[in-house]
């Protein structure tokens, strides 16, 4: 045979593989896609129906305490605005008497850095008993802050605070873990940078059906210490 023919042949095979290869890795895309779509379907729907407002909120019974899911902090010492709006909210849920106990969570896994500290100090300036508020220092992802209320702090019917693109995963791994679990949203003005955190949440759904699905013990567990005690502990 002709060694242009050869050549011919081999570089059609190439291709031909080549083809094959890129069909596949598209096809694993495109149905990754698809799952990720189902997964997220699954979480709004289910977190959804879960979600009230200050009013309905006053109306529950027993509440264990007000959850408050952590976010930016700048300089150890000022709340980010997300931040910021969901203290707020969270100190108005106590002041309706929603519940007597509020349970910061939020990223302590540094000395430089106190998600929680700013939270508990944010929440005393705005008229909050120190012993009411408690300190989850190992929230490190929204899952660890549900595992740890439900193991660590003996919370069983809580009310959750945080901006509605985060509230239906909360709920979601809330009830999943199962918590009694309700959330109010914090969305009084929009916040920079929305679109980045909208396609990350679409990511950390997908990933925490799975977390809820196999339940891997969080980063950190320790000594119980009941959120109906004295929040002064946990400073």
């Amino acid at each position: 045979m002709p060694k242009h023919i050869e050549k011919t042949k081999s570089v059609k095979n190439k291709m031909g593989l080549l083809t094959q290869v890129i069909s596949v890795l598209l096809l694993i895309v495109i149905i990754g896609m698809a799952i990720m779509i189902v997964l997220n379907r699954i979480v709004v729907n289910q977190g959804s129906q879960r979600i009230i407002t200050e009013a309905e909120a006053s109306s529950l019974k027993d509440i264990d305490c007000i959850l408050i899911l952590g976010a930016g902090v700048y300089a150890n010492k000022y709340p980010s605005s997300m931040l910021e709006d969901r203290l707020l909210e969270g100190i108005n849920l106590y002041k309706l008497g929603v519940s007597d106990r509020i349970l910061m969570s939020g990223d302590n896994s540094k000395i430089n850095y106190n998600e929680v500290k700013v939270m508990k100090d944010f929440a005393i300036k705005n008229g909050i008993p120190s012993e009411n508020v408690f300190q989850d220092h190992a929230g490190f992802s929204t899952y660890e802050s549900m595992y740890r209320a439900r193991d660590v702090f003996a919370a069983k019917k809580i009310v959750i605070v945080t901006q509605n693109y985060h509230m239906y995963r909360a709920l979601y791994i809330a009830q999943a873990l199962g918590l009694d679990a309700y959330g109010v949203v914090s969305d009084p003005r929009p916040y920079a940078g929305q679109t980045i955190r909208d396609v990350r949440e679409i990511i950390a759904r997908a990933k925490d059906v799975f977390y809820c699905i196999f339940k891997p013990s969080p980063t950190f567990l320790g000594d119980v210490i009941p959120v109906n005690g004295n929040g002064d502990v946990t400073d």
